[in-house]
């Protein structure tokens, strides 16, 4: 008996000795470089979510696919600068660069065609590694190895300086780096044995950008050469347009420098309180380790089941890049430099970086579905920002106004957290900010309400420039302010913007059953080419980065009325089928860049197309979305560099894969309801903020098996193809019966 029982133990210390099943780590599923080749325009870099320091390589800053600073297509790096923008069409930010090398100094870059003559570094890919919260490259010209890593405030480099010459490393702060801008000022300070704070005031996209910066060394600085507008010397402070150092340091072989660069809007002793709140020690695994958690906590809110890597990459890269943008602006004391220009204080965090355009589509309907507590954040930063200088962001980087696009899209953002309970916010000052815009004129003459009132359009002949694409989306701004109104019993101002709503009919053509632009006289625009794109920032035209088959779609707050004008749900089909069908050329006077992702006319690439397959299910042709849906899921995302088919634009091409691989997409931000799609996997489960969990079950899904054979809600037979957004909220459980051939 006891050779048993002496089994049975030894048994069970094995087992309790052996390894347990590892928990699935879902950040080993983001590629930071999807995007970064092609147009992509997203950058590698680690910041937290949402974080105000986005610390990246830069590879080139000369045109239009170096909007992120970092470009696949190079093989050279200039160094690492600490504000970036993901996936945005115009090139800004790029701020306060450092640059690790060994050998004599040199302050300019070089050209990528002669690295040699500057201080770019030659690398190669195979040695360059990213996952959220932590970037590394070799630098073979000097033999560095370069890590990175971010606290929200605090961008920290590790430099491993594997062969330094005569023990001698070298670090390059180039304050005049920036991304397509112009210098205004720099200044900086040497001050300590291992400390220099600065300041870099420039303009360009962003006009009047100030960012702060204090860098902390490991090691004390041996010596220090400056160069101030091409003077060089050894100054311990000092400005100019452009400033530059280059601080020298005893090095052996193979040991590193930690550089700890904390960033403020504010001061230079902001930047440095921030780098005391958030990493007072060395500890550089610490910070990267930290940050690889708070990734996996949230992207650990949603969790699939999918044996293939590829498809599983490619949905979780999507959700981390749905985490990069907005940006905090505030330090950790509270301080901030407001929009207007004065430096506030608060308890609250606050929030830039809203391009509004595109993310009002999709990205904030997703965050304020699985993150309100951060909708919350940035839509009182939003009227906070009415608070101070009477204006809702409309494309604002940088707490500076870029009128960049078009339409009043915080307004959608407002109506969407208003009616779907998404965070808490003042009600009665959104509304206020709405109406406000949707009534004031601005200086850019983005409205001109005068000329939209008499004519129930923008007239194409007035100075309004994408006269259609405004009249459109000011149609369903003006829908969303109704939508408010009614939420909060002004019953009148309800009624008002109701009506403005339908001025979209006034742009429709009934003989070519296209949206088109209108004279003031009455009369169409001719000659019409519906095929030509036209933008306000090349020449002037009736549509903004689209042509008339791509803006025709856009009327997301009354599909039905659409249907109506096109001649019932047959006809409404057969038109929207037209514009899958057609040849993909592209051409005109427009950012026909920007039109890419091409099925058909329809384009994938760019925003205002993003809702347009969702709407076979309103004509009764649900099987049609289906397809279109996976159709693009399968054949526009990938996961490699060039994975994206055009601008990531702050992460909305991103998160409408997110939504197509769930299975539904909020068609029309404002409303309480979401249109179904196509779901990706058998099993998607989110983890919703109130603690519910709301599960998507797709029986036999799979990229062949595409189309819905039945759903069911919370066990209860489900037909209809909305999907109302409290049922998600509550939680409960969605389920599918997916088939290869439409039912």
């Amino acid at each position: 008996m006891k050779k048993y029982i002496f089994a049975f133990v030894a048994a069970s210390l094995l087992a309790a000795c052996a390894p347990k099943k590892n928990i699935e780590t879902l950040s080993t599923y983001v590629n930071p470089f999807i995007g970064t080749d092609a147009h992509g325009h997203t950058y590698p870099g680690p910041l937290l979510p949402w974080g105000m320091v986005q610390l990246s390589p830069d590879t080139g800053n000369e045109d239009w696919d170096w909007c992120s600073g970092y470009h696949s297509s190079d093989n050279t790096i200039m160094g690492f600068s600490h504000k970036h923008l993901s996936g945005t069409g115009i090139p800004d930010m790029g701020d306060i660069l450092l640059m690790p090398m060994t050998g004599w100094q040199k302050f300019e870059p070089g050209s990528k065609e002669n690295p040699d003559e500057g201080y770019r570094s030659r690398f190669l890919k195979e040695k360059e590694h990213a996952k959220p919260g932590y970037y590394s490259v070799t630098l073979d010209d000097y033999n560095v190895d370069v890590e990175l890593t971010a606290t929200n405030r605090v961008g920290v480099h590790r430099y491993t300086f594997n062969n330094p010459e005569n023990n001698s490393g070298w670090i390059i702060i180039d304050l005049g780096h920036g991304l397509s801008d112009k210098n205004l000022l720099n200044r900086f300070e040497i001050s300590g044995d291992n400390k220099v704070s600065g300041y870099r005031h420039s303009t360009a996209f962003v006009k009047n950008q100030h960012v702060f910066f204090t860098a902390e060394f490991s090691k004390p600085i041996k010596s220090y050469i400056t160069l101030i507008d091409g003077i060089k010397g050894n100054e311990q402070k000092g400005e100019g347009e452009v400033c530059k150092l280059a601080l020298q340091f005893e090095v052996k072989p193979n040991e590193e420098i930690i550089a700890k660069v904390g960033i403020s809007n504010v001061d230079e002793a902001g930047a440095e309180n921030n780098i005391s709140e958030e990493m007072p020690d060395w500890d550089f695994d610490k910070v990267a380790s930290d940050a690889a958690a708070v990734w996996e906590n949230n992207l650990s809110k949603i969790k699939i089941d999918c044996d293939d890597s590829d498809e599983k990459t490619i949905f979780y890269t999507a959700f981390y890049h749905n985490m990069i943008s907005p940006n905090l602006i505030s330090d950790a004391d509270g301080r901030y430099r407001g929009w207007d220009g004065e430096v506030h204080k608060n308890t609250q965090e606050f929030y830039t970086n809203y391009s509004l355009w595109d993310t009002y589509r999709g990205v904030h309907p997703f965050v304020g579905l699985m993150f309100p507590e951060m909708d919350e954040k940035f839509i009182n930063s939003m009227l906070e920002r009415y608070n101070e200088i009477g204006e809702l962001p409309i494309n604002e980087y940088g707490i500076n106004e870029t009128f960049a696009m078009i339409g009043h899209h915080a307004i959608p953002v407002l109506a969407d957290a208003m009616i779907n309970g998404f965070g808490k916010f003042d009600e009665k000052l959104a509304y206020e900010a709405a109406k406000h815009a949707q009534t004031t004129d601005d200086f850019n003459m983005k409205a001109d309400w005068e000329k939209y009132i008499r004519y129930g359009y923008l007239p194409s002949d007035s100075i309004i420039v994408e006269s259609v694409s405004r009249t459109l989306e000011f149609a369903y701004n003006d829908w969303c302010v109704a939508q408010m109104a009614k939420h909060l019993g002004y019953t009148e101002d309800a009624e008002y913007f109701t009506k403005r709503s339908q001025f979209y009919r006034n742009v429709f053509d009934e003989k070519t059953k296209l949206m088109r632009g209108r004279k003031s006289d009455g009369s169409w625009v001719t000659p019409f080419d519906k095929f030509k794109v036209s933008h306000a920032g090349t020449g002037g035209g009736d549509y903004t980065e689209a042509n008339a088959w791509q803006y025709t779609w856009h009327v997301q707050h009354d599909i039905p009325g659409l249907i109506d004008l096109m001649g019932g749900n047959e006809a409404f089909v057969t038109k929207l089928d037209s514009l899958f069908a057609f040849n993909s050329d592209v051409y005109g006077d427009g950012l026909t860049l920007d039109v890419t992702g091409l099925i058909g006319q329809y384009a994938h690439g760019n925003e205002p197309c993003h809702h347009v397959p969702y709407l076979y299910d309103v004509a009764g042709a649900p099987w049609k979305t289906q397809e279109k849906v996976s159709e693009i899921k399968n054949t526009l995302y990938q996961n490699s560099r060039d994975g994206l088919c055009g601008n990531d634009d702050c992460g909305q091409l991103s998160v409408w894969y997110l939504w197509g691989a769930l299975g539904f997409y909020p068609v029309c931000p404002g409303d309480d309801y979401y249109l179904i799609g196509s779901p990706s996997f058998p099993k998607a489960t989110l983890e919703l903020s109130n603690g519910k969990t709301f599960v998507i079950d797709a029986k036999n899904a799979s990229k062949q098996n595409i189309y819905i054979q039945s759903m069911k809600l919370n066990g209860l037979d489900y037909s209809t193809y909305e999907l109302n957004v409290k049922d998600v909220v509550a939680g409960g459980q969605l389920d599918f019966v997916m088939a290869a051939s439409p039912k």
